[in-house]
């Protein structure tokens, strides 16, 4: 007779069976916006940020500016497969890996900016 009021007390799950299904679809569904979370925000933008490195590295060409990954800056005078002579100083050249440089820094966009620069502080001293 214990038994029989024991299992009364506890009662029928609600929902039966089925709220193992629900759960599991619930818990499926979390774990994909996770991980459409982790793509969107880690992976797609380190894979961006490669592949622009890349390009820039590949696109290295002699007269360039540079900028290394130890805070070196200098100019390129040749390059070759993997690696890039660099003019640091008058009588300073450096030859390392193509990997070291972090940053191409154009002198044309150097020239750009100065131009934008100039021109608006131009403009603010004629309204002056």
């Amino acid at each position: 007779m214990e038994y029989f009021n024991l299992a009364l007390l506890m009662g029928v799950p609600a929902g039966g069976g089925a709220s193992s299904t629900g759960s599991m679809t619930t818990s499926l569904v979390t774990f994909a916006l996770v991980i459409g979370i982790f793509y969107f925000l880690i992976i797609r933008p380190q894979n961006k940020k490669q592949k622009e490195t890349k390009n820039m590295i590949n696109a290295m060409k002699k007269g360039d500016k540079i900028v290394t990954i130890g805070g070196i800056r200098g100019t390129v005078l040749s390059v070759k497969d993997d690696t890039a002579i660099i003019k640091v100083d008058e009588n300073t050249k450096l030859e390392m890996n193509k990997s070291a440089v972090s940053a191409v820094v154009n002198v044309e966009t150097e020239t750009k900016v100065d131009k934008k620069d100039k021109k608006s502080q131009k403009e603010k001293a004629e309204k002056k």
